[in-house]
């Protein structure tokens, strides 16, 4: 059984290393193949824009994104596992949207493992449309891989 949290308590707070210890383990309880330590310090040191969404003392998620000419490409978003379906990975979404638009970003990319039907219908339900396909994108199970959903929303 999840926990609710009330959402006027969300705030948004800058991931930085120091703050990994809170990401390590929701990444690992999310994911069967999570990110690294080493991949939150490659992207904290090359300036993407990194946040953790917290509510009361709760890190509830975090998202990783990387900023192009007129794009952002989503390159993590994660909701702990404990605090899913409650809506805190569309305020996230939301927020990234705010954050690209007043960067200058014209489109948002990601892709989306093509098994994870859940996010799907998240991001069509905000709006972003498939546009194609990689191959083999992510590591599987037993040492296979799996397609990715490449996805992207005009701002």
């Amino acid at each position: 059984m999840s926990a609710v949290l009330d959402v006027r308590e969300a705030r948004f707070e800058p991931m930085t290393e120091a703050r990994l210890p809170q990401v390590l383990p929701i990444e690992r309880s999310a994911y069967e193949h999570p990110w690294t330590h080493g991949n939150f310090a490659d992207s904290l040191r090359s300036g993407y824009q990194a946040q953790l969404l917290c509510a009361g003392d709760q890190v509830v998620g975090y998202f990783v994104a990387m900023k192009g000419v007129d794009e952002v490409h989503l390159l993590n978003i994660t909701v702990a596992p404990a605090w899913q379906g409650q809506g805190w990975g569309r305020l996230m979404l939301d927020g990234l949207a705010a954050w690209s638009r007043g960067q200058g970003a014209q489109w948002l990319w990601l892709e989306v493992r093509v098994g994870n039907l859940r996010a799907q219908r998240l991001y069509e339900h905000i709006g972003f449309r498939r546009v194609g396909e990689r191959r083999r994108y992510y590591p599987a199970a037993g040492g296979g891989r799996e397609d990715a959903i490449v996805m992207s929303l005009k701002l």
